[in-house]
């Protein structure tokens, strides 16, 4: 382990640590041979056009986005990517992504040069590799337990979740759980325990919770906070504080319906 001028503590495996505010975050800057013939974004598919086989597995990742969105409002150094291809120079073909179902990175521009990106390359970002993978497991066979699973952990991601509220311990999935946190150690993704689960290096946590969703119970993936508190989405906020103010009036003797 080194420590440069800046405070950045640099490891023989090509991650490095930041001091960041209160806690340390894992800027998951894994050494890539960076080359001028690396083709750019623009030039690169934005997907592996697999359609989604349910509404779940583009509703869920995206309902992490807009929480995100609430909860680091004020910060610009986090990007959180939906079905989005990620490019690196790990495997035999750099202009061959591997597609999370989403993806966090940290220590990178909210929008690139403030534009939406098109894609994720590992070169154009200075290395930096997500720091958290989400995959969702459906009915189509994607490798979530093997194959995606390697290329992650020789990507360097920190944080693998594999989500599979439907298909968990039947025959093909019997040693697994619904949901499951990996965390790479040594090169190697080791099974987490507990749920929320807090990542230190990302300041969040991560686990499922039931909110109302069309008038339905539904289970949803959340962020927490230290404490195990779901961080509440902007329409809970306001409910909440529509329902304190509802009350309040009533203690007072008043009609909250005639007056709100």
């Amino acid at each position: 382990m080194r420590r440069d001028s800046k405070g950045l503590l640099s490891f023989e495996d090509g991650r490095s640590l930041i001091l960041k505010e209160s806690f340390l975050v894992v800027s998951s800057v894994v050494s890539q041979p960076l080359s001028h013939s690396l083709p750019s974004t623009a030039d690169l598919p934005c997907s592996d056009d697999t359609p989604v086989d349910n509404e779940d597995q583009n509703l869920l990742p995206n309902v992490l986005l807009f929480l995100l969105k609430t909860v680091w409002a004020e910060q610009m150094d986090w990007f959180f990517g939906v079905d989005m291809a990620v490019y690196h120079t790990t495997g035999e073909d750099p202009t061959i992504p591997v597609v999370p179902d989403a993806f966090l990175s940290i220590g990178v521009e909210r929008r690139k040069g403030g534009k939406s990106r098109l894609s994720y390359a590992v070169w154009e970002e200075a290395g930096v590799v997500p720091i958290l993978v989400l995959e969702m497991v459906s009915q189509t066979l994607r490798g979530e337990y093997d194959d995606k699973m390697g290329i992650y952990a020789k990507l360097g991601v920190l944080y693998y979740v594999v989500y599979n509220p439907e298909l968990w311990g039947q025959k093909r999935y019997k040693k697994h759980q619904a949901f499951e946190v990996y965390k790479l150690v040594k090169g190697e993704y080791k099974l987490q325990q507990g749920e929320p689960y807090w990542m230190p290096e990302v300041g969040l946590g991560i686990g499922r919770c039931q909110v109302m969703s069309d008038n339905q119970l539904q289970e949803q993936l959340a962020w927490f906070d230290r404490g195990g508190d779901r961080h509440l989405s902007e329409a809970e906020v306001e409910r909440q504080r529509a329902e304190r103010l509802a009350e309040r009036l009533r203690e007072l003797g008043e009609d909250p319906d005639r007056l709100l």
